[in-house]
C-alpha cells in the first residue's frame, strides 16, 4: 500500500483492524487521500465532499492496530458521498451528569 495516495478520482476503503482480534473498528469509503505521520502513529485522511470542499480526518494508530486501503473503483458511490463508520462495540459508553 503507498503510503500517500493523492487521487480524489478513485473510491477506496479503508479499513482500520484490531490486529489481536482481527476485528475492524473503523471503515471509511469514498474518495479521499491519505497520509501516514509516523511521527504521531495516525492516518491524516482527506475526504473530497464536493467540488473543491474537503474535510479532514485523523485516525490514532497503536501497536494493536494495522490499516488496509482498497481500490473499489468498480462501486455503485458518487465521488462525493463519503460513510465514516465505526463499529459500536469499539466506543466506550460514557455518561455525563450535572451538577445543578
Amino acid at each position: 500500500v503507498s503510503q500517500e495516495a493523492d487521487n480524489f478520482n478513485v473510491i477506496r476503503r479503508l479499513t482500520v483492524l484490531n490486529a489481536r482480534t482481527d476485528k475492524p473498528m473503523f471503515e471509511l469509503v469514498g474518495a479521499f487521500s491519505i497520509k501516514v505521520d509516523g511521527a504521531d502513529n495516525q492516518l491524516e485522511v482527506v475526504v473530497e465532499t464536493g467540488e473543491g470542499e474537503y474535510k479532514k480526518h485523523f485516525i490514532a494508530l497503536n501497536e494493536w492496530t494495522m490499516y488496509v486501503v482498497e481500490d473499489i473503483g468498480g462501486a455503485n458511490v458518487s465521488k462525493y458521498h463519503y460513510e465514516v463508520n465505526f463499529l459500536p462495540e469499539m466506543i466506550v459508553p460514557i455518561t455525563f451528569t450535572s451538577k445543578d
